[in-house]
């Protein structure tokens, strides 16, 4: 089954628009008092009816059909949706089926024509319509079945942020992490079963949360206090003591020149060569949720404190390889960019990067030894792009006076792709 199944369904046999077969149904804890008539008889007339069990349950009265309880893993049932293509097929969902839902999933494999969809409100909607809060100013995030780690880089002073999580526990598990970041101040609302008529609210200070027997429906709200503490700003170029690490880290100036030469856009992959710290492939997966990245770092010591850094600043999704580049980089997905840091990697490593990277992406060396330098030159004179000199001084005490301390000056070179390549 692949992604294709969507395309090759968005038009019939004889070239007319597909009938809709399926239905996907957003149910809420109100159950079957919640849904329109239309989606009401979208269940009805459904001759399979897929769901979690709690959704079963909930529209129990209307289920005329075979009713399939949703299967793990998750995709077997995807498979088993479009395997029924043909015949008439309800899917239950819970609210909204588009917001981090299963209409998400089965839309890559089932054209828009082929469905009918009936949402319902999302538990976002009721929680803001609980608080009082405008949707449009909250961060949502789903850390259902995620780590709950990714909540981080929306930690703002002031900020408000509704997260859907996965049980029971997972209220009080992120009270204590906000707790040990310095944001134990803010005000948390757990908001369960909400919608039906186990509904209940409760608030707490994230310091002070003792709340026991959290219904593992639920969803927490945030708003995000504690001053002093460390804030993820929004800006490319995190301070370096953010970072643990063994010095070896791009540091904080010359890491916003190189992320902002690596322009990260929509949904694109980085590679990030010689990783160090990850601190490049950490604020490029800070940049918008959609992006992908993956470290590869040949000491194995340094791939494991990556992996600590990226679930301190949020981002635990980070792909770490522990091995030498080039060697390591077979099998890799292909980036849209890459980064290879100071040292300049292995030899052959540039050259590995240069051919698996896509046509139209962006590479970014940086060289701190003459060696290095050479070869990027070299690499200037063949392929072309811009080269790049920063040298920078910080001010320093000098017996009771100030003066500046240089830096190992840096060479850049910024190389893009040409989209007529091949690879």
């Amino acid at each position: 089954m692949g992604e294709a199944a969507g395309e090759d369904a968005g038009m019939a046999a004889d070239g007319a628009p597909p009938a809709p077969w399926l239905s996907i149904v957003g149910i809420g804890e109100d159950g079957v008092a919640g849904l329109s008539p239309t989606a009401c008889t979208a269940v009805t007339d459904a001759r399979l009816v897929f769901g979690g069990a709690r959704h079963l349950a909930l529209a129990g009265a209307l289920v005329r059909g075979e009713a399939r309880p949703w299967p793990s893993p998750f995709s077997d049932g995807v498979a088993q949706v479009c395997a029924a293509r043909g015949t008439t097929v309800c899917v239950l969902a819970s609210g909204d089926p588009f917001l981090f839902g299963v209409g998400a999933t089965l839309a890559r494999f089932v054209s828009a024509a082929e469905m009918r969809v009936y949402p319902a409100p999302s538990a976002f909607s009721l929680a803001a319509a609980r608080l009082g809060w405008p949707l449009q100013e909250v961060a949502c995030l789903s850390l259902h079945g995620r780590e709950i780690a990714r909540v981080r880089p929306a930690l703002h002073p002031g900020a408000r942020i509704l997260a859907l999580t996965s049980d029971g526990a997972a209220p009080g598990e992120i009270a204590a992490l906000l707790t040990r970041l310095g944001f134990g101040a803010s005000q948390l609302w757990v908001l369960e079963a909400l919608g039906g008529p186990r509904e209940r609210v409760r608030s707490v200070r994230a310091e002070t949360f003792a709340l026991t027997d959290v219904d593992p429906l639920n969803l927490l709200a945030i708003t995000v206090a504690g001053e002093a503490a460390p804030v993820l700003h929004l800006g490319g170029g995190l301070p370096d003591d953010l970072f643990e690490h063994d010095g070896q880290i791009t540091k904080r100036e010359i890491r916003a020149l190189t992320l902002s030469a690596l322009a990260p856009r929509r949904g694109e992959c980085l590679w990030d060569i010689g990783a160090g710290a990850g601190s490049v492939a950490i604020e490029w997966l800070l940049a918008d949720a959609s992006l992908a990245a993956i470290a590869i770092e040949a000491v194995p010591e340094r791939a494991a404190r990556i992996g600590r850094n990226a679930a301190a600043l949020g981002v635990p999704h980070l792909r770490i390889v522990s091995g030498a580049a080039p060697a390591a980089l077979v099998g890799l997905p292909p980036p849209d960019a890459v980064f290879v840091g100071g040292g300049g990697g292995e030899e052959g490593v540039l050259e590995a990067a240069i051919f698996d990277l896509k046509p139209g992406g962006r590479l970014v060396a940086n060289a701190v030894t003459l060696e290095t330098e050479a070869r990027l030159l070299d690499l200037h004179a063949k392929h072309g792009g811009d080269l790049l000199r920063v040298a920078l001084g910080r001010a320093v005490p000098v017996k009771g006076m100030t003066g500046w301390r240089p830096a190992m000056p840096i060479t850049q070179w910024v190389w893009h792709k040409p989209r007529e390549a091949g690879r």
